[in-house]
């Protein structure tokens, strides 16, 4: 009996279900308070609004960043493994590949404020303290050099801030002027009155080239297929080959801000081509610290000894430096770097 009693009363409320609706309440739960809608309201935009009161410095970001960040992200903001690089990409945008970084790719510092606040450090969502997220945002620019060593980030300045990629978004309008063209039907055969070759290609068997230049290009190729070998040979005789191969490996701990090479280029650390007997703060387009700036002016050089102590303690060598790492421990390591950037510099 007691089971025939449930069921009518579980089909009554049931049926009264609907009729409760169309009321607009069903007498479950209660409106939210004002504070518990502002705890799910901590998004941050691109104007300020929702930005807390809060300041933090670099200084200390660097140490919250080493703390709670690097991990995943490096100690200079490089990436670690397949995590995200949050510092360098400059100038890339436009290459094959490009390196998107909160300097050289987003547009907003809001964004960076808000993604760290909301969502890091991973596995601990929103534990760090309004000021650790300012320290460790100015960290960030300044990993990306945007900010100076010294600089304090805080509610007040912080639209200060503009970031390098901040015109680089556009509104997307392809259905207005792009989607139009696809939908036409596509021209098959005698598209052109005439055609012609406009550019060649440099690789031979790629574009037929005119009777003879083929023998021309081909001499050439030889020439300078015979020139590279002499170069290696140099260099093996100069430099101990084996302390050169130690000193690549070492200078993977450097590959994350500099460069070296053909092809190298300014990174969150200048390019290190030629650097041993270059004049410091000498290379075009990076911007150096205000020591390096005086160094500069005061025509120093970087030799053997100076870089040797610089790599061992770079921040005792050069007061202000922006490079963040702490040094080479081991002098077989220093020795193995500078044969390499010898090496690099012949």
């Amino acid at each position: 009996m007691s089971k025939y009693r449930n069921s009518v009363a579980l089909i009554l409320a049931l049926a009264a279900a609907p009729a409760l609706a169309e009321g607009g309440k069903l007498g479950l739960g209660r409106p939210a308070l004002p504070e518990e809608v502002a705890a799910w309201n901590v998004d941050v935009l691109p104007d300020g609004t929702g930005l807390p009161v809060g300041s933090g410095s670099v200084e200390d970001g660097e140490m919250l960043f080493s703390d709670n960040c690097a991990a995943c992200h490096g100690e200079f903001a490089e990436g670690v493994d397949n995590w995200p690089e949050l510092a360098g990409g400059e100038d890339t945008l436009a290459d094959a590949d490009p390196v998107k970084t909160v300097g050289s790719y987003w547009p907003y510092l809001s964004t960076t404020w808000d993604y760290v606040h909301r969502s890091m450090p991973y596995g601990n969502a929103q534990s760090l303290t309004t000021d650790d997220v300012y320290a460790i945002v100015a960290y960030i620019l300044y990993s990306n050099y945007l900010v100076e060593d010294d600089f304090v980030l805080t509610n007040e300045n912080f639209l200060d801030i503009e970031m390098p990629n901040a015109d680089g978004f556009i509104v997307d309008d392809r259905a207005e002027t792009e989607y139009p063209m696809w939908r036409t039907e596509p021209c098959m055969e005698d598209c052109k009155d005439s055609v012609e070759i406009t550019m060649r290609a440099t690789v031979l068997d790629v574009t037929p080239e005119e009777e003879g230049s083929t023998e021309e290009v081909t001499e050439a190729a030889v020439t300078q297929d015979t020139s590279e070998p002499e170069e290696v040979v140099e260099e093996v005789a100069v430099i101990d080959p084996a302390l050169v191969e130690a000193g690549e490996k070492v200078f993977r701990k450097c590959a994350a801000c500099h460069e070296i090479g053909e092809g190298a280029r300014n990174k969150s650390g200048p390019q290190l081509n030629g650097v041993v007997g270059r004049v410091m703060g000498s290379v075009e387009d990076f911007k150096y610290s205000k020591g390096f700036v005086a160094a500069h002016d005061q025509g120093r050089t970087w030799d053997e000894v100076s870089i040797t102590e610089y790599l061992a303690k770079p921040r005792d060598f050069m007061k202000g430096t922006k490079m963040a790492f702490a040094g080479l421990k081991k002098e077989a390591d220093m020795a193995a770097i500078l044969a390499y950037l010898q090496a690099a510099s012949e």
